[in-house]
């Protein structure tokens, strides 16, 4: 007797290849339905970039899941709303799924989780999101690890938790064809104005593209990743980071793929650790993020909670739109608007830039990654924010305040990022684009510039507000105001 049908609830998971849950689903032997849930609130609901990733992600997802006899239903709401009604539709007796691991995520997933068990539902949930659980990974006294370097030592030294799991290859009995929203319905791709028009010229959102993807950047890129990664103007990282936040490529994948690179001498063993490093920090957020489920909106250095942020409306709006009169903060900022994504440096220049030399709350940054990142992860986002201003577990000293000038000059040498996003600038040789100010009144006609009229004057002085940002620190420390 065939199994009643069972239900893959997807969520950060949006492949067939290493799914724990769609492949314990099938193993089970009866019918089975995907549903995706467009759901509501801070971090169940993807920002506006990730969303135009996540409706071509879905339309890629069905069509796989097509292929192995599995239908593909939308729905969108409440996600035990939701199930419940599609439990009743298919007279479906059991709902499996990956785990999430954001506050709201885990408590909107426990009441679900208990409202099936209430009502006699079969409920699977698996790991298919981390190399380990947030509870695997402990200290010597045997809880989590708040500093970088002790947790990615752990966790080489004990590798993911499993192997890949293949793309299911048997299909299931025929499924029901319960009724479902068009992808359309979901509202995830903007209309007009069409912000994302640039986003498919650097990103093919589905599972065949990051593997791509990975392909690509281990034949090439990874080979020198160590160096090239902290320079915009090359194409040096592996653009996976997307594809781990809507898990159209799991990072026990990269991780197996990477581990076997490395073993056959096609990437040389430091550049390959280097990179997988950078995997243990996507990893170490996530546990952080789990054991400090309000991250995103409370520092993790309780001191912090009174540091003297300065509300300024006028700068933050010009930092948001790339027009602070400081190149390379500018084509940063124009990057990702354009293309839903920032080179990793030039994320740490600009994060620093609007919470020392703006001395804007760093809560007001992340939120705007939220919003215009296609790889926006609640983990890796609020981790990295709270990294550079200082107020994270294991974060940079605050007294290290990135200086955009020598950044540019460091990481951007030959200023051809900055004519890339900043096409305003690309008449200024490089010793004078990271700084414009500094260019003689000559060299700026001759490159039609006008500072204030064609490209703005820096909206404050670098040197004079770091030292406002140390005064700042300093402030909070002795418990007064400045």
């Amino acid at each position: 007797m065939t199994p009643s049908p069972a239900i893959v609830w997807f969520r950060k998971d949006l492949r067939i290849a290493d799914n724990p849950a769609l492949c314990a689903a099938i193993a089970r032997g009866g019918p089975v339905i995907g549903l995706y849930v467009l759901e509501e609130g801070r971090f169940l609901s993807p920002g506006g970039a990730q969303r135009w990733f996540l409706h071509h992600a879905l339309d890629a997802l069905s069509e796989r899941l097509a292929a192995i006899g599995v239908p593909l239903v939308l729905r969108r709401g409440e996600a035990g709303r939701e199930l419940s009604s599609l439990l009743r539709e298919t007279a479906a007796t059991a709902v499996f799924w990956n785990r999430r691991y954001a506050g709201e995520e885990i408590a909107a997933d426990k009441a679900v989780k208990a409202s099936l068990a209430a009502a006699g539902v079969e409920t699977q949930s698996c790991n298919g999101s981390l190399l380990r659980e947030p509870w695997e990974v402990k200290t010597k006294t045997g809880g989590p690890y708040r500093v970088y370097t002790p947790f990615w030592n752990a966790l080489r030294a004990m590798g993911p938790g499993r192997e890949p799991l293949s793309a299911p290859a048997k299909k299931p009995p025929p499924a029901p064809r319960p009724s479902s929203l068009a992808l359309a319905d979901l509202g995830l791709s903007p209309q007009r104005p069409n912000w994302a028009r640039e986003f498919p010229r650097h990103w093919t959102p589905s599972e065949a593209g990051a593997e791509a993807a990975l392909g690509a950047f281990l034949a090439k890129a990874a080979k020198s990743y160590a160096d090239d990664r902290n320079r915009p103007d090359l194409a040096g990282t592996s653009r996976l980071s997307p594809h781990l936040a809507v898990g159209t490529i799991s990072p026990v994948a990269v991780w197996r793929r990477m581990a076997g690179a490395i073993e056959a001498g096609a990437v040389p063993e430091g550049e390959g650790w280097k990179f997988l490093s950078e995997i243990g920090w996507r990893e170490f957020a996530s546990h952080l993020l789990y054991f400090h489920p309000d991250m995103a909106i409370a520092p993790l250095r309780p001191e912090f909670a009174d540091f003297p942020w300065r509300e300024d409306a006028g700068a933050l709006e010009a930092w948001k739109r790339g027009m602070t009169g400081v190149p390379i903060v500018d084509a940063g900022m124009r990057e990702l608007w354009r293309t839903g994504w920032m080179h990793n440096r030039v994320r740490m220049i600009a994060a620093s830039f609007l919470v020392k030399n703006l001395l804007i709350d760093w809560r007001e940054g992340e939120r705007w990654f939220w919003d215009t990142l296609v790889d926006a992860d609640a983990g890796n986002n609020a981790a990295s924010w709270q990294w550079v201003a200082g107020s994270g577990a294991d974060a940079a000293p605050y007294f290290r305040i990135f200086n955009p000038v020598t950044q540019g000059e460091k990481f951007a040498p030959d200023g051809a990022y900055v004519r890339r996003y900043a096409p305003e600038l690309a008449g200024l040789p490089a010793e004078t684009i990271h700084q414009p100010w500094t260019a003689s009144e000559q060299a700026l006609r001759r490159a039609k510039i006008e500072l204030g009229r064609t490209y703005p004057a820096p909206i404050v002085d670098l040197q004079e507000t770091r030292k406002r940002a140390l005064a700042a620190y300093d402030a909070m420390r002795q418990g007064g105001a400045s």
